[in-house]
């Protein structure tokens, strides 16, 4: 099978979800390209009406067939009629190639929405374990450029069809006035495309790279503005340009190479189709009987160069972007791709515990694992604090109870019933995360703690702010609530987006709060302050923390140590000084840091 058969097959499936769409938009085509044949051809009688001497012996079956029509027509007003039909029918050409044009347009757009938004439904869904395994500069590429490039391919695989249709209708009118000739043309134009064909060869694999360089150049524009600070923090602004011009210049050598040899598909298709065309006309200029037939011949001809060189470059269009289609519709496929799927059971709220039973963790194949045979309970209304070195899987384990992941040995069970098997909207409803690495959308400060409760009431905002003590900075602010707060937050400070954070799971009235390392970052006002929140919201809630530091976790009422993936120690925070163990050593080093 070749690489456009393949490419084909695969945008076929794209047709089916507008089936009345390419059925139109083909037969506009054919009844345009009938249009412009029909006034072609009305040249004949046209031409012979001028010149009395013409002989009819020379006359071809089209000939023969348009006289028959016209024989209506007195021949005196001929000269004035068959000019006007000319016009008509270049008229009722051009509307119907307008409105198979607008047609076209509108299928692309409504197919590249579809890509756009079935792939971005893909990302929303599909578990984070595919999306840790690729970049975001890759997804961001494909979602943003090859869907785009994949209509293109739709657009172009329509083209050809209705190109093929154009051509069988001259091809048609060729055979009626003369197959001989038309025989001739015919083996000069497979030669043409034949040559064509070999000199483009190379468009497949110079697509391929087009889309490689043009993901690597996206992967680096994204980095590059999400780590500027870094970037200069680290004086490395020469290093980073660097690196961005070799993969800009990748990307301008490699399109310039797909343009140059696609390109070339179109002067040589001319050149080699007017040298045939002389040849012809050459020919025919020994017979002046046959001169009319011949000069529609050669003008039917003519406009069938560009429909061929057109069907030609739409084979090597398809070629180059293969890979693009490739791309987009293997991110579409859901067979290959892991999934966190809802469960059916409804859950209405956290009677017991949450309990981890032997759960075991990775996050890919044949790595350590992240947890390893993880027993232990999370009561309902109390606070359980995860302490413990830097991977020791404190995170993990939080990813896993709210879903981000399934573990890959043992289960989680919520008042005895596996998570698993509980709705999966239903259950994440109920959780509220504020983090130490805060995402603030680049929207108004209303928003963003809005996001928590997408139909919170202004009061209940203004509440939710004033809880989260952030009520009064917020309108100091230039616009108040209506503040944009920049790219992820940048206009605030940490505190500020803390805070704001804390009032987004504030009036989110989740009844699982979960604090990742909330306060690690942060000056010891901002601490109090979001400390002081967050005890008054935490009454009567079940609260996991994860700290490092004691004065976040030391009213916890038990704490979980962990060591590489393992629950090492358990208990409350008298109980683990006296164990003398691993956290009696961390807060030891705590303590004495602190000095």
């Amino acid at each position: 099978m070749t690489k456009q058969t393949k490419t084909i097959r695969a945008l076929l499936p794209l047709l089916k979800l507008y089936p009345w769409a390419i059925p139109v938009i083909v037969t506009l085509g054919i009844l345009s390209s009938l249009s412009e044949g029909l006034g072609i051809s009305l040249f004949i009688p046209f031409l012979q009406s001028l010149d009395q001497t013409a002989s009819s012996a020379a006359s071809s079956r089209l000939t023969e067939l348009l006289n028959q029509i016209l024989t209506a027509i007195p021949h005196a007003e001929g000269r004035f009629v068959i000019p006007l039909l000319i016009l008509a029918s270049i008229l009722l050409k051009n509307c119907l190639a307008y409105s198979n044009r607008m047609l076209s347009y509108w299928l692309n757009m409504q197919i590249s929405h579809r890509l756009r938004s079935g792939i971005f439904k893909q990302l929303l869904s599909v578990s984070y374990s595919f999306l840790d395994a690729h970049q975001s500069g890759q997804l961001l590429n494909t979602l943003n450029n090859e869907t785009w490039q994949t209509s293109y391919a739709l657009s172009t695989l329509v083209g050809l069809v209705i190109t093929a249709c154009t051509i069988a209708v001259f091809t048609i009118l060729l055979l009626l006035i003369s197959w001989q000739l038309t025989f001739l043309v015919a083996i000069a134009m497979v030669l043409i495309s034949i040559t064509i064909q070999f000199l483009t060869r190379e468009v497949r694999n110079l697509g391929q790279q087009a889309v490689q360089a043009n993901a690597t150049l996206t992967n680096q524009m994204l980095e590059g503005l999400i780590g500027m600070k870094v970037i200069r923090a680290f004086s490395h602004e020469p290093y980073e340009q660097q690196r961005f011009d070799r993969s800009s210049e990748a990307v301008r050598t490699t399109f310039t190479k797909l343009e140059l040899v696609s390109g070339a598909v179109g002067p040589l298709s001319e050149v080699l189709a007017a040298v045939m065309l002389v040849c012809i006309l050459v020919i025919g200029l020994q017979d002046r009987d046959t001169l009319p037939t011949l000069l529609t011949f050669i003008f039917i001809l003519y406009r069938l160069q560009p429909q061929v060189k057109q069907f030609d470059s739409a084979r090597v269009g398809l070629l180059a972007v293969a890979a693009s289609v490739k791309d987009v519709l293997s991110l579409l496929d859901r067979s290959d791709k892991p999934y966190i799927h809802s469960g059916t059971i409804p859950f209405q709220g956290l009677k017991h515990e949450i309990a981890f039973k032997a759960v075991t963790f990775s996050y890919h194949s044949g790595e350590k694992p992240a947890l390893q045979n993880i027993s232990l309970s999370i009561p309902r209304s109390q606070t359980t604090a995860l302490v413990g070195p830097s991977g020791a899987g404190k995170s993990t384990l939080i990813n896993l109870i709210c879903r981000f992941y399934d573990p890959t040995q043992g289960e989680i069970l919520i008042d005895g019933l596996p998570l698993a098997q509980l709705q999966l909207a239903a259950w994440r409803r109920q959780i509220a995360i504020v983090s130490q690495d805060i995402h603030m959308f680049s929207t108004t400060v209303r928003e963003n703690i809005a996001y928590g409760q997408l139909e919170a009431t202004e009061s209940e905002i203004i509440a939710a702010a004033s809880l989260a003590n952030a009520d009064e900075f917020i309108r100091q602010l230039p616009q108040g609530y209506e503040t944009k707060v920049g790219d992820r937050g940048i206009r605030l400070s940490g505190g500020q987006r803390q805070r704001i954070a804390l009032a987004r799971a504030i009036i989110r009235d989740a009844e699982l709060l979960i604090l990742d390392e909330a306060t690690n970052a942060l000056d010891s006002v901002s601490e109090t302050l979001i400390q002081e929140a967050i005890n008054t919201f935490s009454q009567n809630r079940t609260v996991i923390v994860i700290a490092h530091r004691l004065s976040t976790i030391e009213k916890a009422d038990q704490i979980i140590v962990l060591e590489a993936g393992k629950v090492v120690e358990q208990g409350s925070l008298q109980h683990l000084l006296q164990r003398d163990g691993l956290f009696a050593r961390l807060y030891s080093l705590q303590f004495r840091d602190a000095y």
